[in-house]
C-alpha cells in the first residue's frame, strides 16, 4: 500500500484478491461461513449470529468480537447489508447507515477457478481508531495509513487461507464442527 495521505473522513478504501483454482460455491461456503472467520484471522476472536440466525441473509446480524494489542479488546454488532449467494457478501459494522466500517466479499467465476475479492472501506461512523485520532489529530493521516496496511496485511493473510482451504482436496463441510481447518 502506498501513502495517500487520507484522513478518516475520506473514507478510504482497502481491496486485495486472489485466483482460487476452485469453484464459487466451494469459495462461497468459506467466505458465508463468518464463524470461520476468526480461525483465519490474527485480529478477530469469534463470530456470533444474532437474532436466531444461523447464515448470511439481508439484514442478518452477528457480533463480532476483536483483539489487537495498540486497541485492546472489543465487540461490534454487523449488519449483512448486500448478499447475493455465491457473488457477494457485504457487512456494515455497528449502524448500517453511518457504519465505522463496510466489509465485503466479491467472487466472480475466472479462468476455471474464482478470483476472490475482499474490500473494505473505514468510515464515515465513528470507529475505535476515531479516539486515537481525537488525541493525536496531528498524526491522523499516519494513524489511518498505519490501520490501513495492517488491514491489507491481516486481509492478505485471510485470502490466503481461504484458497488453501478451497484448493484442498478434502471436503469444506464439517469445517467448523471439526475445529480443524487445515491450517
Amino acid at each position: 500500500m502506498e501513502w495517500t495521505g487520507a484522513r478518516y473522513a475520506d473514507k478510504p478504501t482497502v481491496e486485495v484478491h486472489t485466483w482460487i483454482a476452485a469453484p464459487s460455491a466451494r469459495v462461497w461456503a468459506l467466505v458465508a461461513d463468518v464463524e470461520l472467520m476468526p480461525r483465519l484471522s490474527s485480529e478477530l476472536q469469534s463470530v456470533e449470529w444474532l437474532d436466531g440466525r444461523s447464515g448470511p441473509a439481508p439484514g442478518a446480524r452477528f457480533i463480532g468480537r476483536s483483539k489487537h494489542e495498540a486497541f485492546g479488546e472489543w465487540a461490534t454488532t454487523s449488519h449483512v447489508v448486500e448478499y447475493e449467494p455465491s457473488r457477494t457478501f457485504a457487512w456494515a459494522v455497528e449502524d448500517p447507515q453511518r457504519p465505522s466500517a463496510i466489509w465485503r466479499f466479491t467472487l466472480a467465476p475466472q479462468d476455471g477457478g474464482t478470483l476472490l475479492t475482499e474490500w473494505m472501506q473505514m468510515g464515515p461512523g465513528r470507529s475505535g481508531l476515531s479516539y486515537a485520532i481525537d488525541r493525536m489529530p496531528e498524526k491522523e493521516q499516519k494513524i489511518v495509513f498505519v490501520r490501513m496496511r495492517e488491514f491489507e496485511a491481516n486481509m492478505t493473510v485471510t485470502l490466503e487461507k481461504i484458497k488453501k482451504l478451497a484448493e484442498s482436496t478434502g471436503s469444506t463441510e464439517g469445517t467448523r464442527t471439526s475445529g480443524e481447518v487445515g491450517l
